[in-house]
């Protein structure tokens, strides 16, 4: 079993909010999951991203990987450092 951390849309037309979570590849966009691991808010300025980091770093070890969307959100995080160029 193939695991994503993604979003998962919540909220109402025209007010998304979103929860980032560690489910299945093949779960449905808002349907099962496995673990809630932070929100993301984008309608705040800036946007708003809360995360359980000790939880996103050991999903990660464990070989989840994670949206387009997440990875942008992480790496704004601080979860994807470039120790190439150091």
């Amino acid at each position: 079993m193939s695991v994503r951390i993604r979003l998962a849309r919540y909220g109402v037309k025209k007010k998304p909010y979103y929860r980032i979570v560690v489910a299945s590849k093949n779960a449905p966009r808002d349907g099962k999951f496995l673990e809630l691991v932070g929100t993301y808010d984008p309608l705040k300025k800036p946007a708003e991203v809360t995360l359980k980091q000790d939880r996103v770093k050991e999903w990660l070890e464990k070989g989840a990987t994670p949206s387009a969307t997440v990875k942008n959100i992480l790496e704004k995080e601080g979860f994807f450092t470039n120790t190439a160029n150091a």
